[in-house]
């Protein structure tokens, strides 16, 4: 979902060249244009960003303690 901070600056910017005097109406027309475009994009914030790449780096580790403890497992299972 997009931070509302980031709509609210996008909807300022596309109004601000619209002519002036345009009714309310309009402004939520935009609003929920940019809105329903931004979300087909699949675009995130940063802070979900880093919290999917803060996972992803646990997963990582603990893929690699699993594989070394697979590892050492064979190892015992060959020596018998």
């Amino acid at each position: 979902m997009i931070d509302q901070k980031i709509l609210d600056q996008l909807t300022a910017a596309m109004t601000a060249v619209l002519p002036t005097g345009l009714s309310k109406e309009i402004e939520t027309n935009v609003r929920a244009a940019l809105n329903a475009s931004l979300d087909r994009l699949g675009l995130v914030t940063r802070e979900e960003l880093e919290v999917q790449e803060a996972v992803l780096a646990r997963t990582r580790e603990r893929l690699n303690a699993l594989e070394k403890t697979v590892e050492a497992l064979e190892k015992q299972l060959l020596k018998k």
